[in-house]
């Protein structure tokens, strides 16, 4: 999808970024004026939303001027690069190689709009080709690649969407090439630790600081503003026996080699529940501007990770057709991703309900806030033990407090209520939970 382009050739535009984003905040310049840089090379790293994106130079040339500081915002379209002007300077349109030509659907990279087009965040980057199988990479990559002698399908992209850029190529010439992420071994803990924030000081002498409030942050705040202005918020809360999930996590973990934490048995417990057509009404978006509620079949299960940049919410998605030990592997993957801002960012879109761990830190119930357009979120606090009455018998037992939020223009009180209870159900019976909820 092709944005604004520019009368002047010399002109870099900030390029339509893909998934309706208008804007991008300026983290930093990877180059500086006077530089002479390639077609294909990084020259900026932006963020959008949640992510992180390095935009790439679509020309040769010398940098004349960097048109904007780090921490501002630039919109979609405005000019970004002003290139050194001269007969040479000018985009080259250059003959399109051969693996472009033959990928269906490709266009000759004389047709792309080389000044403005960039990328899309998600499975599809517009302007760079990649045949089935083989790597993402814009077409100047590609040819960097092949004159060095390096085969590009060997090379791990740590670039936006899992493009290959020009860096990890020089990388990769330099021996350092970077490897994709083994899974988790058998001793990976599961969920990963909780993740520092970073702290500014006051400095001696000084009453307050200014903090900026932009990037992740501004972004949270946005979308927690919107959440709070459309969704009616209304909160159960309950607690489960989870006595015999831990005696049954310590088996599993034994014959399993990995660590298993609450967590993937928890997420387990909502898919099942959220899988029966009777609380359908849960696992559901709602589109406020065409006064629709979107019901989902597959739950696609939002982990609310803390992060040193803040809150970041990345998906499981088809969640309910894993079992619990797949389900745990894909929290802590999607969850350390989502910690070191490798995550690409179609994982942080799409979910159709929230699971937030808060007991990670510390505190029993809470009132979580719903991740909207989603019309329900469950908060797990801390377990601890306490005293357990079954049968009119008392014993000592782990107690799991639970809270789960729903928006009450979706769904009724009592749905929720009746919902929370057969998680809990399912929690103190959790050999329910080795299977997948939908087969």
């Amino acid at each position: 999808m092709a944005g604004k382009v520019s009368s002047d050739p010399n002109i870099f535009l900030l390029p339509d970024i893909g998934e309706g984003l208008q804007e991008a905040e300026l983290v930093k310049w990877l180059v500086e004026v006077g530089q002479h840089v390639e077609d294909g090379q990084d020259i900026a790293e932006v963020e959008t939303d949640k992510a992180l994106a390095e935009i790439p130079s679509p020309r040769d040339g010398v940098i004349k001027e960097l048109l904007g500081e780090p921490g501002q915002m630039i919109q979609v379209g405005d000019p970004m690069v002003v290139f050194e002007g001269g007969p040479d300077s000018a985009p080259k349109n250059e003959t399109p190689e051969p693996a472009a030509l033959t990928d269906p659907g490709a266009q000759p990279e004389a047709e792309q709009d080389q000044g403005t087009v960039v990328g899309k965040v998600g499975d599809e980057l517009v302007g760079v080709s990649a045949p089935a199988g083989k790597a993402l990479a814009t077409p100047a990559v590609r040819r960097f690649a092949r004159d060095k002698g390096i085969d590009i399908n060997t090379i791990k992209g740590t670039g936006l969407g899992g493009r290959i850029t020009r860096k990890d190529v020089e990388n990769a010439l330099a021996g350092h090439r970077p490897m994709a992420k083994p899974a988790p071994s058998v001793s990976t803990p599961m969920p990963a630790p909780a993740a520092r924030r970073k702290v500014t000081p006051i400095p001696a002498g000084q009453e307050t600081i200014t903090v900026p409030f932009h990037g992740i942050r501004r972004k949270i705040a946005e979308r927690l503003r919107e959440s709070v202005d459309r969704a009616v918020h209304f909160t159960v809360m309950d607690e489960a026996d989870i006595t015999e999930l831990t005696s049954l996590r310590k088996k599993l973990a034994a014959a399993s080699g990995e660590r298993v934490s609450p967590l993937p048995f928890i997420a387990s417990a909502i898919c099942n529940v959220l899988s029966r057509d009777e609380f359908r009404s849960l696992n559901a978006t709602v589109d406020d501007d065409k006064h629709e509620i979107t019901q989902h079949r597959a739950v696609h299960l939002g982990i609310a990770t803390d992060t040193d940049n803040g809150l970041m919410v990345p998906v499981i998605r088809d969640c309910d057709a894993l079992g619990v030990l797949e389900v745990g592997r894909e929290v802590t993957r999607v969850a350390a991703s989502a910690r070191d801002r490798s995550i690409p960012r179609n994982e942080l879109m799409g979910s159709t309900f929230t699971l937030s761990n808060v007991g990670s830190h510390a505190g029993r119930f809470a009132t979580p806030v719903i991740n909207y357009p989603e019309v329900g979120i469950l908060a797990a606090g801390r377990a601890r033990e306490g005293v357990v009455v079954k049968n009119s018998t008392f014993r000592v037992g782990l107690v799991l407090p639970l809270s789960l939020a729903c928006d009450h223009r979706v769904v009724d009180g009592a749905t929720a209520a009746l919902a929370l209870s057969e998680m809990i159900k399912l929690l103190e019976s959790p050999e329910q939970l080795l299977e997948p909820a939908r087969r």
